[in-house]
């Protein structure tokens, strides 16, 4: 592999990953610094072609996360400004709102939890007794709920195609990166497998399910692993039966919401997704599996603390997966009317979630810089909804350690 030597460089940023938070990357940058050269590596012949593109198309109010947390700030801000984009490029979008409804006793101390923690975080929150429900959902049924307004829907792929337009940045298609060259004193070389080889004075790592390898052929420890976890989706065959957003009271213990009921911007309602381990990065389906991927994965000993933890949490997880009945049942926890059958099969998602070492999920969006690199090594939901801010603030690092560079 050819060496980055000073003066030799095809480009100032590289951004490793075409997803929409690499591409919200290159879009702040073009337009935090005009004129600086970014070329984003993208291993798909199009963008957008996993988590990206295969989630509910939710654009989340912030009220789950944190106050002061990096999720709770973007959340917040990166919902109103995903509007306002969706609205300026006439991509499909709506501001529908959502209940997050509570069906058993034990989950309302936890609603409650939620609404003062949306407070705190800037949402306007309205509460509602049982009977309230049917005012913006009359078929779901609970002991209590909360009405969030500014949650919506949109389409992500069309924000990321439109972001790629719009950055100015050189898109390289088929372009999987196998190899990386880091020199602190001069830069980065790039080896693609097709046999490429691009140099920049910085590169920036928005790889998602494989964040963590990159960050290793970097030669930089991340400190934890990308465990993948498959949510699975069901399309509502009736699906007059949900006019907007449904969610359950999450648990605090987990990063994931919960199967919920999702109107997409085509009138589709989506059911889910459950959480299942993937055997591979990419693993779509249990047909799927990558032996190298899930060995890296069974090597890593928080998978191990962290399956030894959540062991019943995981198994009825997977009884779910398994059986479309049970996954019908949970859901007519919040929807009765819901028949087995009405629960067609659809495309699934890989959640990047990654794992520390003792068996921690990491809660929040984690960013680390190196020398030469910025990494990207937590951004799952919500990174969809706060890709604006969250692309700035990677840029904003990018080009400090580009001016870096530069003295």
């Amino acid at each position: 592999m050819a060496q980055v030597v000073a003066g030799s460089y095809d480009c100032d940023v590289v951004v490793i990953g075409g997803g929409i938070v690499g591409l919200s990357t290159a879009y702040a940058i073009g337009r935090a610094a005009p004129g600086t050269r970014v070329t984003v590596l993208e291993k798909e012949q199009g963008t957008a072609r996993h988590q990206t593109g295969r989630n509910s198309g939710v654009i989340h109010s912030g009220i789950y996360y944190r106050p002061g947390s990096l999720k709770a700030r973007y959340a917040v801000s990166g919902a109103a400004e995903m509007v306002k984009f969706c609205a300026e490029y006439d991509i499909p979008h709506a501001v529908t709102g959502k209940l997050i409804v509570a069906t058993e006793r034990e989950e309302l101390p936890r609603l409650h939890a939620l609404v003062q923690r949306g407070r705190e975080n800037g949402l306007a929150v309205r509460e509602l007794c049982g009977a309230q429900i049917a005012e913006y959902e009359p078929e779901v049924e609970g002991l209590a709920a909360i009405h969030v307004g500014t949650t919506g829907i949109c389409d992500y792929g069309a924000v990321a195609r439109r972001l790629a337009e719009a950055s100015g940045a050189d898109l390289r298609h088929g372009a999987e990166v196998v190899r990386v060259d880091r020199r602190p004193d001069r830069g980065v070389a790039v080896l693609t497998a097709a046999g490429d080889i691009v140099r920049a004075r910085v590169m920036v790592n928005c790889a998602g399910l494989h964040c963590d390898r990159i960050a290793l052929l970097t030669g930089d420890e991340p400190g934890a692993r990308i465990v993948p976890f498959r949510g699975e989706y069901y399309e509502l065959a009736r699906p007059e039966l949900v006019r907007g957003l449904v969610y359950p009271v999450p648990d605090p213990a987990f990063p994931f919401l919960g199967v919920h009921l999702t109107r997409g911007t085509d009138q589709s309602v989506h059911v889910g997704p459950n959480a299942v381990p993937a055997l591979a990065r990419e693993g779509y389906d249990w047909r799927t599996v990558r032996p190298r991927e899930l060995g890296a994965t069974l090597a890593w000993p928080g998978s191990w603390q962290l399956a030894r933890r959540h062991w019943r949490y995981g198994a009825g997880e997977l009884h779910r997966s398994l059986s479309r009945p049970a996954f019908a049942r949970a859901v007519r926890r919040l929807l009765p009317a819901v028949r087995d059958e009405d629960l067609v099969p659809t495309q699934a998602g890989v959640r990047a979630q990654a794992v520390l070492r003792d068996g921690t999920l990491v809660d929040d969006f984690l960013i680390r810089e190196a020398p030469r690199a910025v990494h990207v090594l937590n951004a799952p939901s919500p990174a969809a909804t706060a890709s604006l801010p969250i692309g700035r603030e990677i840029a904003r690092r990018a080009l400090a350690g580009l001016a870096e560079s530069e003295r």
